[in-house]
């Protein structure tokens, strides 16, 4: 019934930037925090940044500076414009938000990942 769909990974060079988009699809009523996680390879997945309805924004400290959240509440998106990337932030990054769907219920969904990888 919802769906969030990722777009704009892909492969750059340590420096560049990229900029990640998410769509909250289907029977979406409304939309609270929206976020963005990240896995890299034998990780555990971790929080990057995360945005309130109200547009209050936390970051990881180690994207704090290099990292902006962003949303659009009329059109149920959620931005990450990625600065300065680091081959570190290597890793699949997930769209992450609660969703206001039938019978004004909540729930919790995700994205199905898209690939950064920031070559050195």
């Amino acid at each position: 019934q919802v769906r969030l769909v990722e777009t704009g990974g892909g492969l750059v060079q340590a420096g560049g930037s990229l900029r990640l988009s998410c769509a909250a699809s289907g029977i979406v009523f409304r939309v609270n925090d929206m976020g963005w996680y990240r896995q890299a390879p034998g990780k555990q997945r971790e929080l990057v940044a995360a945005v309130t309805s109200g547009g209050n924004t936390n970051y990881a400290d180690s994207v704090k500076d290099r990292f902006t959240i962003s949303r659009d509440n009329a059109q149920k998106m959620v931005y990450l414009q990625m600065n300065s990337l680091k081959p570190e932030d290597t890793a699949v990054y997930y769209c992450n938000a609660d969703v206001m769907t039938l019978n004004n219920r909540w729930s919790n969904y995700w994205g199905q990942g898209t690939q950064v990888t920031v070559s050195s």
